[in-house]
């Protein structure tokens, strides 16, 4: 017995219409950019940077790790030192010996300073909190790659965690501040409660400049190189071992320096820390509109910091 093959009539795919038709739209997926093609299938890129509104809101809810973080590296900074959280009080205060040694007594700034002790400690430990936290922030993404380029959360929580943890450090500095107030006979006043919205506004201040040096720092870490000279220029400028009105009463220095010196934020925010603390420290010795001058500061900063930071959002951690 035979068998007959027939061919089987050609179906619809396999006509010359159909292959052009099959060709045609592969090069019609084929030229379709990623974007389009992200769009046609819900995709939407890893990393990108949300809007200001929604990136506000993703920190908020993040605001129990910002303090959880802040407070781990806190309680692990001197965790292998044997005297432990002890050098949290014990740096700032023989900072400040060697200030009153090298300044207050070999270089006689103390002189026509009342109270130069408090005066003293209070600018070291002021000063201290701003230079901690912009150091800490230039360091805040490029010393945290592994955690960065791990876990998806608002990189901003990191300069903001960083600055949290060194006004931490401050208000164990204060208890000692505190001691050394009294042992010199500054009394307990009212002013005392200045203290608050003074830290409020540095704080602001210090995470807004803290984030703009994250974003220089992340791009360029030889950044954080550069900063300890320039921080200790601006030190000296802030009138931290010294009074500025007593350096400057005696020279003849352009109408502009003065007026830069007086607005400097450093200068500004150690001064109301002094006029809350110490009642030798009158008012007069304030610049005109302390207050707004401050707020301003924290304003631009931090307001202005914040935006600078979170435009680069999406590039952090990466390249």
């Amino acid at each position: 017995m035979s068998q007959v093959l027939h061919t089987p009539p050609p179906t619809t795919a396999d006509t010359p219409q159909a292959a052009q038709a099959t060709q045609a739209t592969r090069s019609a997926r084929a030229a379709e950019t990623p974007a389009r093609l992200a769009e046609r299938y819900g995709l939407s890129v890893s990393g990108a940077r949300p809007s200001l509104g929604a990136y506000v809101r993703q920190l908020w809810a993040r605001r129990h790790f910002i303090t959880a973080f802040a407070t781990a590296k806190l309680t692990a900074q001197y965790s292998q030192a044997k005297l432990g959280q002890v050098w949290q009080i014990a740096n700032p205060l023989l900072n400040a010996a060697v200030y009153y040694l090298i300044f207050g007594l070999l270089m006689g700034t103390k002189k026509g300073v009342p109270d130069y002790v408090p005066f003293l400690v209070t600018g070291v430990f002021v000063w201290t909190f701003t230079q901690s936290s912009i150091m800490a922030g230039t360091r805040a993404i490029s010393g945290s790659l592994g955690l960065v380029r791990a876990l998806h959360f608002p990189r901003a929580s990191l300069p903001l965690s960083y600055c949290l943890q060194q006004l931490q450090q401050l208000l164990f500095s204060m208890a000692a501040l505190v001691v050394i107030l009294l042992a010199f006979g500054v009394p307990v006043a009212m002013s005392w409660l200045l203290i608050v919205p003074a830290l409020t506004l540095q704080f602001v201040f210090n995470a807004g400049v803290a984030m703009v040096m994250a974003r220089i720092g992340a791009k360029t870490p030889d950044i954080s190189q550069l900063m300890p000279f320039v921080l200790r220029t601006w030190m000296y400028a802030s009138g931290v071992m010294f009074s500025m009105d007593h350096i400057l009463a005696d020279r003849d220095m352009p109408a502009v320096v003065h007026l830069l010196l007086e607005l400097n934020p450093a200068a500004v925010y150690i001064d109301l820390m002094r006029f809350a603390l110490i009642d030798s420290f009158h008012a007069g010795q304030l610049p005109s509109h302390v207050w707004a001058i401050a707020a301003g500061w924290a304003l631009v900063a931090g307001v202005g910091g914040f935006i600078y930071f979170w435009k680069a959002e999406e590039t952090y951690g990466r390249g």
